[in-house]
């Protein structure tokens, strides 16, 4: 997965969201795309799944094109995960899933034990047919993530996934995460927990004011960094302590 000169500038913007952003990531290797409020992730992770049209620049998924030509093969690569939860809250979890496994052309017998296997993985299956509105927040991001991955895309991609949750929900996540992608799946994954991502990623960028800063493994970023200790260093040594709206 790569991006090239990148460039987004929304109507009535006083200034561009991306200024050439240009990265790119291994295949079945965990990517991090940080920064702080404002630098741009969302509208780059936006831009990788299609949703929105970068005004110049090229996108690369997994040797495609991110193009019209392209759309519904790129579609079935990628799994997205937002930051809002993405259900129907006065469904079941059931319910939704069974919707959602639809749109991707799974029925029957085969997707209800599909949705079933996910929700016991994720420590859901009491709560299947419980409507979502019901649910605590890490119940909700983790059916949130089943959603993402019922059609076993080879490219998951989160935003904030873990904002927001209990301990527990967090730690089965990020587990999740990882035995995932040791089944061959690549990921891109945004936080503002910088411990998370130093723990989770093998390698990880770091943008702000629509630009890349920085790239390479978090280990290789913290050595090199004078005065360093930990990722969350590297970061406020690179972006600055001023706060961000």
């Amino acid at each position: 997965m790569s991006v090239k000169e990148l460039t987004k500038t929304y109507a009535a913007a006083a200034e561009p969201t991306l200024k050439g952003l240009s990265f790119a990531f291994p295949e079945k290797k965990i990517g991090g795309l940080l920064g702080p409020n404002g630098a741009g992730k969302t509208t780059t992770i936006s831009i990788l799944c299609g949703l929105v049209k970068a005004d110049g620049g090229e996108v690369m998924i997994h040797g495609l094109p991110q193009d019209d030509a392209h759309r519904e093969q790129i579609k079935r690569i990628i799994g997205i995960v937002p930051q809002q939860i993405a259900l129907f809250p006065q469904l079941s979890a059931v319910e939704n899933l069974t919707y959602f496994g639809n749109l991707y052309g799974y029925k029957g017998q085969s997707l209800q034990k599909k949705i079933m296997q996910h929700l016991e993985v994720f420590g859901l299956e009491k709560s299947a047919h419980k409507e979502i509105y019901k649910y605590s927040g890490g119940m909700k991001r983790r059916a949130n993530i089943i959603a993402a991955i019922l059609h076993e895309p080879d490219l998951l991609i989160l935003d904030e996934p873990t904002a927001g949750v209990d301990v527990q929900s967090r730690s089965m996540i990020l587990e999740f995460l990882r035995s995932y992608n040791e089944r061959g799946a690549s990921i891109l994954y945004t936080s503002h927990l910088l411990e998370e991502a130093q723990s989770l990623c093998h390698e990880v960028v770091i943008m702000d004011e629509g630009k890349m800063i920085l790239h390479g493994e978090p280990a290789s970023l913290i050595a090199a960094t004078p005065d360093c200790r930990n990722l969350e260093d590297v970061f406020l040594h690179c972006t600055g302590h001023a706060l961000r709206d």
